[in-house]
């Protein structure tokens, strides 16, 4: 685990790639799966639906379906089929953020709603999640389908909890931490969870698979806030600085609103609640108080209980890119 202070090079997509391990052939059986699903017969319509293809990016929740069952020794179709609905789902609430976030690049792209307008991406991201959930009716069972639509239904609430909290920055880091437990750990909690039930593992390794996901996509999203306040665009390939911009609360600046002294926290709270808050400020506040240095270190906390919590299982390359894929995490951030 790379101390708090260190930074090392950028990790790139190359080298996330390696941590999939041996699931490469599995993951071409996702893609030719979203290739041939995110599309339409009529062609203006399949153009724009097509599109939010590109936009999927790490294939982390497919990733994260076949590890957990490979760990366990029995991949099967159910799980391409389940990679790609999550990843549908997973695309469908990206081009749904960006609309809410007013965000114009994500991986590179211009967003569907910077390209064609907010109706079009208000509708492909509907047509994914209801074809997500049509392709998750046609496994052998409804588990998965039960599931999904659980965590779907977690999500919407999370980014509707979220939304209400925009300018409250007296919440507290409990209730940011249930905020993005819900709105992203939750697809990589049920995604590290199905893998592992649909490859028949026992009943304790797919709550352990349950918690990894949990665990991880916590550390993910914090990252991912810290990447907001202080990353670069060209690195990130989106828009950067949305959460300042509108006004929400995330874990670096919870953390130094609590510990400024009275008379610089009022002066934040003035800056944060502005309309355009200044980027450099807020940066040169959460230096001195330690707070992107804070949230690093919650983000290696929750990624070392996501490694706890399989530490039993089986040795093998499954269960190493697993242990890859939370380092990979945190060096994002450094």
């Amino acid at each position: 685990m790379n101390p708090a202070n260190q930074t090392p090079a950028a990790p790139s997509a190359e080298a996330l790639m390696r941590c999939y391990g041996g699931i490469g052939d599995d993951l071409a059986e996702v893609e030719a799966i979203l290739k041939r699903e995110m599309s339409s017969k009529f062609p203006k319509v399949s153009d724009i639906v097509s599109y939010g293809y590109l936009l999927g990016g790490k294939r982390l929740r497919p990733a994260l379906v076949l590890l957990c069952g490979q760990a366990w020794n029995n991949l099967n179709a159910s799980h391409h089929k389940l990679g790609a609905v999550l990843e549908m789902v997973h695309t469908a609430t990206l081009i749904h953020d960006d609309v809410l976030d007013g965000a114009d690049t994500r991986r590179h792209l211009e967003t569907i709603h910077h390209r064609w307008g907010t109706e079009s991406s208000v509708l492909v991201g509907d047509f994914l999640f209801t074809h997500a959930f049509y392709l998750a009716s046609t496994l052998p069972t409804t588990l998965a389908a039960q599931k999904i639509g659980q965590a779907t239904n977690i999500v919407c609430e999370g980014e509707l909890r979220q939304i209400t909290t925009k300018g409250r920055f007296d919440l507290s880091e409990e209730e940011y931490l249930s905020i993005i437990e819900a709105k992203t750990a939750v697809l990589c909690q049920c995604a590290c969870e199905l893998g592992a039930i649909y490859a028949d593992a026992p009943a304790h390794a797919s709550k352990q698979a349950a918690e990894y996901g949990r665990c991880l996509g916590v550390a993910f999203q914090i990252v991912d806030d810290l990447l907001d306040i202080e990353g670069d665009t060209d690195r990130t390939g989106k828009t950067l600085g949305t959460d300042l911009a509108q006004r929400k609360p995330t874990l670096p600046i919870i953390h130094a609103l609590k510990v400024a002294p009275p008379e610089t926290r009022a002066e934040m709270l003035s800056v944060l609640q502005a309309e355009t808050p200044d980027p450099a400020q807020v940066l040169a506040w959460l230096e001195e108080f330690d707070s992107a240095a804070y949230a690093r270190q919650s983000a290696i906390r929750h990624v070392e209980s996501a490694l706890a919590s399989i530490a039993e299982w089986p040795e093998g390359d499954a269960t190493t890119a697993l242990r890859q894929l939370a380092e990979f995490v945190l060096k994002r951030c450094y």
